[in-house]
């Protein structure tokens, strides 16, 4: 989440190639209370996947995981479209799709555990996870402590209430909503604040929720003048409010999503090369676009591709 990436948003879902992927969690606005809730929705269609254990990639597996037969992910839903639980409570989403059919390559079973985000990290570092997936943004500095395989390209997109008009980059002394320990939360918002205040103008109040259907809600209400998170949620929770939020100014600052594994893990290359196969065999693409996030697809994954 940016998340995510923190926001990097944010985690991670389920068993994948069951005739429907994923139920998609639609956001359903209530007339009688103006409030988004995640409920039963869409279940979106991939067409053109088809994965299988690829033993010339399967075979390059840490022992110890490959003697297991499961990759254990973390992940941390709610952060729609990417991660989030359907009506039954099963984890589902792109992110999950996409690290399932990895899995799919590797000839492993994924095995979704829910967490708080900023605990997987430590999670992941302490071998409790093999994998982090829960739309990490790459960076320079979450780098130091883990490794990342990339697989997304998202940026940050604000959102409003229809009759207001906000600039993201003259929001000083809003109230801007941010999913807890995402990038917004942890250094886009608070970068555009202390310009504010550097420039003698009154900062932005930050207003922290831990998940982004809060964060919608508040907005909705009234609560907050606008929302910042990555620009697949934002588009996302825009499509399911009915009219209610819209999209304040363009998407900006793009950074890629990655996989989280453990610094100088053997894994990571192993991921790496499983994401590739997907990429270059199409599968990757049909899924972004059952789940409407082919905006951000890349051509290449890489390991530790941050840009800042």
């Amino acid at each position: 989440m940016s998340g995510p990436g923190a926001g990097i948003r944010p985690d991670a879902r389920r068993n994948f190639f069951r005739a429907a992927v994923a139920t998609l969690l639609a956001l359903i606005v209530f007339s009688t209370a103006g409030c988004v809730v995640n409920n039963e929705g869409l279940v979106p269609v991939v067409t053109g996947v088809d994965v299988h254990r690829v033993d010339s990639i399967a075979d390059q597996l840490p022992p110890q995981i490959a003697a297991s037969g499961r990759l254990l992910v973390g992940t941390n839903p709610p952060y729609a479209p990417n991660e989030f639980k359907d009506e039954s409570g099963t984890i589902v989403g792109f992110d999950v799709d996409l690290m399932t059919a990895a899995g799919q390559v590797l000839g492993l079973t994924v095995e979704l555990q829910e967490a708080d985000f900023d605990k997987i990290i430590p999670a992941v570092q302490a071998g409790t996870f093999n994998v982090g997936a829960s739309s990490f943004t790459d960076t320079l500095e979450r780098e130091k402590s883990v490794d990342f395989v990339t697989y997304y390209s998202a940026g940050v997109q604000w959102a409003q209430r229809p009759d207001d008009d906000i600039d993201p980059n003259n929001a000083c002394g809003l109230r801007v909503g941010v999913q807890t320990t995402t990038i917004e939360d942890i250094e886009e918002v608070p970068a555009k604040s202390a310009a504010c205040v550097a420039a003698g103008k009154p900062p932005i109040e930050k207003i922290k929720y831990d998940s982004q259907d809060e964060v919608a809600n508040a907005l909705i209400l009234g609560r907050i003048d606008a929302l910042s998170a990555d620009s697949p949620v934002t588009a996302y929770a825009i499509r399911r409010s009915d009219g209610r939020i819209v999209p304040a100014g363009e998407v900006f600052d793009a950074a890629p999503y990655g996989w989280v594994v453990a610094k100088g893990s053997p894994l990571a290359p192993v991921l790496q090369q499983a994401m590739q196969y997907l990429i270059d065999g199409g599968q990757y693409r049909a899924i972004a676009e059952a789940w409407g996030v082919e905006a951000g697809v890349i051509e290449t994954s890489v390991i530790n591709g941050a840009m800042s």
